[in-house]
């Protein structure tokens, strides 16, 4: 798409067919893209050699910390425990709960038109209230698989939050009670509650069982780092292609490189330090538009690539689509195509690299080009230990000294500062998984594939992410004032261009754009889903920062 916004459509078969070539010789994993894959029921969702009792009494007598066991000590039930009837935790410990005859699995599934509703009674059975039925308004708009923003018919966080709830109060019967109906209701092949209800359902059992981040498997189909190559290329292009979750920031990020390189006073070299999850797809579109410059593309680009998170540090946190199959590389295919486009491209590949060890000579950065970071989607996981941390690693970035900083990260409506009790991040995470699944269901016109299993099992490590996540973009604009970064508005061209391209995605997407603080935001039925942001250096602020 050109900076003017005047070409929406998909991008020329020139710059789609770069990476697909690079992979030919890899044969495709499957013949139907869209054939739908067995049932979730088969699968089994805890370690059969251990009880569930077991598993959620060993869990919760491993907790010993002061907070935990202060919140034990009160008396007061949480609000989600209140909900739970005594009734409704008469269970037999022996076999699974069993739902009424008519909020069978089989009932629940069997159409489309009446799952949902089945599934909320089910869900309301199982929280013990029973709710009103929604009036439709007059004139009111379609918010589809349900709601988006309105928590009307999203059953699956009805059963989910409560679950955690009852964790962190220590109820191992109520656990057990929410994790049976959960069992009951969860598929791979429904709409986006019963697949949140899946991946949740993963999620506190791994939480449960004490594991590690990394060692966590939302589904089981492949995720990023176990798909096949060429499955794993043409999966990612035709989810770009279907929904601008990460299209519409990475389209903002090159016309604001672009921004930033228009704004020098003499032609200079550009380095982009790419540290993002676009795995190469992004820049094919940048080369592009350095060629329809006044003058032509800069002497020499240069494309410094940041590695995804080390097993140890995975381990630790799992970090939604840093990652590639192992033998995924694009460097060739873009240095062939940046080379078609007359465009002098170098790429460097910083593997084995630690971001705490960023710095100019590790970069091998000069005084003499326009340094532009490129951060997207990253930021959040670094570290894990205080809440400054990343504050600390933004004041690195300042020390390179960028022309300038896109900062692309996720954003939730919370005003709290730091969730760390199990059940409140927890709930914020299923609310962010939330919007991400209710959008593929969308993009993917509610076909089962191997494609979406993948695409939505990368985003569900969400679930099992210890660091502070979705945080508002108000959090973050904080952070980089404090590292010594001051706010730019980003440029008509930028947020025209990311609006015309908007027009190709289903009409529940919008872009805000925020006259204070100069952000862009990506917008979801209603509810924020990302931003963002291009940052340049405070003069006012002093270099000596750490």
């Amino acid at each position: 798409m050109t900076i003017d916004g005047s070409e929406t459509g998909p991008p020329p078969d020139h710059i789609v067919g770069w990476i697909e070539e690079s992979i030919s010789y890899f044969p495709t994993i499957f013949d139907d893209p869209y054939e739908a894959a067995g049932d979730f029921s088969g699968d089994s969702w805890w370690d059969q050699s251990q009880s569930l009792e077991q598993l959620i009494n060993s869990s919760f007598n491993s907790y010993n910390t002061p907070a935990l066991a202060a919140a034990t000590a009160s008396a007061a039930p949480t609000p989600a425990d209140s909900m739970v009837s005594d009734r409704s935790l008469s269970l037999d410990l022996s076999k699974k709960r069993k739902l009424p005859d008519d909020l069978s699995p089989k009932t629940v599934r069997k159409s489309n038109g009446r799952r949902g509703h089945e599934a909320d009674a089910a869900a309301a059975e199982a929280t013990g209230v029973t709710k009103k039925p929604a009036g439709n308004k007059k004139g009111g708009k379609s918010a589809g698989s349900g709601g988006g923003g309105n928590k009307e018919g999203r059953w699956a966080e009805q059963l989910l939050n409560p679950c955690a709830a009852a964790i962190t109060g220590r109820n191992p019967s109520r656990v057990q009670h929410f994790l049976y109906v959960l069992h009951d209701l969860a598929s791979l092949n429904g709409d986006a509650n019963h697949r949140l209800a899946h991946h949740g359902l993963r999620a506190i059992t791994h939480h449960l069982s004490g594991a590690g981040a990394g060692s966590f498997s939302s589904s089981s189909g492949d995720t990023f780092a176990t798909s096949n190559l060429r499955f794993f290329s043409n999966s990612l292009i035709k989810f770009n292609d279907i929904n601008p979750w990460f299209r519409i920031p990475n389209n903002v990020a090159n016309t604001s490189i672009l921004q930033i390189l228009g704004e020098q006073h003499q032609p200079t070299n550009l380095h982009i330090l790419d540290i993002g999850v676009s795995h190469g797809l992004q820049w094919p579109t940048l080369l592009e538009e350095l060629t329809r410059r006044a003058g032509g593309p800069p002497p020499l680009v240069r494309l410094t690539v940041v590695p995804p998170p080390t097993k140890d540090e995975e381990s630790r946190n799992a970090t939604p689509f840093a990652h590639a199959p192992q033998n995924y590389d694009f460097t060739s295919k873009l240095l062939a195509f940046a080379k078609d486009m007359n465009v002098n491209l170098q790429i460097n590949k910083m593997d084995n690299f630690h971001l705490q060890n960023l710095n100019s000579q590790a970069i091998n950065s000069t005084s003499g080009e326009t340094l532009v970071v490129c951060a997207q989607f990253r930021l959040h996981n670094l570290s894990h230990s205080a809440p400054d941390d990343r504050t600390e690693f933004l004041r690195v970035l300042r020390s390179l000294q960028p022309k300038g900083v896109i900062l692309s990260e996720n954003n939730t409506d919370c005003s709290c500062n730091s969730c760390g009790d199990f059940t409140t991040a927890f709930s914020r995470r299923v609310d962010y998984l939330w919007r991400f699944l209710d959008s593929t269901s969308v993009a993917y016109k509610s076909r089962e594939s191997d494609e979406r299993r993948m695409i939505e099992a990368e985003a569900a490590k969400v679930l099992v992410n210890v660091g502070e996540m979705n945080e508002r973009k108000e959090k973050w604009c904080e952070r980089m004032k404090n590292a010594g970064f001051k706010g730019q508005v980003l440029g008509e061209e930028t947020v025209d261009g990311a609006r015309a391209l908007l027009r190709k995605y289903d009409s529940h997407w919008e872009i805000q754009a925020d006259e204070k603080d100069g952000c862009i935001g990506l917008w979801w039925k209603g509810q924020p889903v990302s931003f963002c942001s291009l940052w340049k250096m405070d003069v006012r602020v002093k270099e000596c920062l750490t």
